[in-house]
Parts: C-alpha cells; structure tokens; sequence
C-alpha cells in the first residue's frame, strides 16, 4: 500500500524547524503533501497575519526535494482536509503529543485509517520567535531614526 503522508504548517519565516519536519516525514512515507495553511485561515485561526504571502510560502515549499505536493488549507478541520488530500499518514511536531488537541487529532484520525506520527519540536526555532525578533529590531529602528528638521 503506497503511504501518502501529509505535513501542514504556516511555513512562515521559513526555518530549520520546518525543513526537519518534512524531511522526517518524506523518510516515512511514498508521497510527501506539504499543507500550506492559507493567511486568511492563519488570521481567523492564530489571530496573525504571515509575514510572507501563501502565493510565495507555497512556491517556496514546492521547491523542497522531499516535497511532492503542496496542497493550501483553507478550512481549520483536517479531517476536512483528509476528504479532499486522502492521505494515509498525518505528520506532527512532538508538542502536540500527549495533549489534549492531539488526542483528539489521533481518535478523528483513526476512525479513517490515517496514522498520526510525532516529530521532535524543534524548539530554539520557530517563526513566532523570529516574528518576536523582527518586531523588536523593528521598533529599534523606529526609535533610532534621525528626526528631521522641517524649514
């Protein structure tokens, strides 16, 4: 039976953590999907804009040798998903094992015969942090920023 696996993120600010997960994961299955979850579902679902559009966060994932597909989430459900994707395998970083989220991501999911496997968080890593960073150089530089005189 050929495994279709499927990795989902914001694969915003692109980053080591990112590229571990889709590499574990193509190590795990035939087929490696990559979901893009779109800025509109990242706004109604994190309550935050991408910092890079889902036009260009797609483009950039789709040019991953492990990649096979890109598919863009629109709706929150992944199950939802699974309908339209129909893979076998649904890959996860490590923080949502155990909790309560991912208990019931595991229970959904077995009732249709996809298998959840767990990756490890890369945890000195992610785009919050990055978005964090750049806030704070951002602000930086406001403040610094010479005043003119007006004549």
């Amino acid at each position: 039976m050929k495994r279709i696996g499927y990795a989902a993120g914001a694969f915003d600010l692109f980053h080591i953590g990112h590229l571990n997960l889709l590499r574990h994961a193509k190590q795990r299955c035939d087929h490696l999907i990559a979901g893009v979850v779109s800025d509109e579902m990242l706004r109604d679902v994190k309550g935050a804009s991408p910092v890079i559009p889902t036009a260009e966060r797609s483009e950039i994932v789709s040019h991953i040798d492990f990649v096979d597909e890109v598919y863009v989430e629109r709706v929150p459900d992944k199950l939802d998903v699974w309908e339209e994707v129909r893979f076998t395998h649904f890959f996860k970083g490590d923080d949502w094992r155990g909790t309560e989220k991912g208990l019931r991501l595991e229970r959904r999911f077995a009732r249709v015969g996809v298998e959840v496997v767990y990756f490890p968080y890369t945890a000195h890593t992610s785009s919050t942090a990055l978005r964090r960073a750049l806030d704070l150089l951002d602000g930086a530089a406001e403040h610094r920023r010479p005043v003119t005189a007006q004549i």
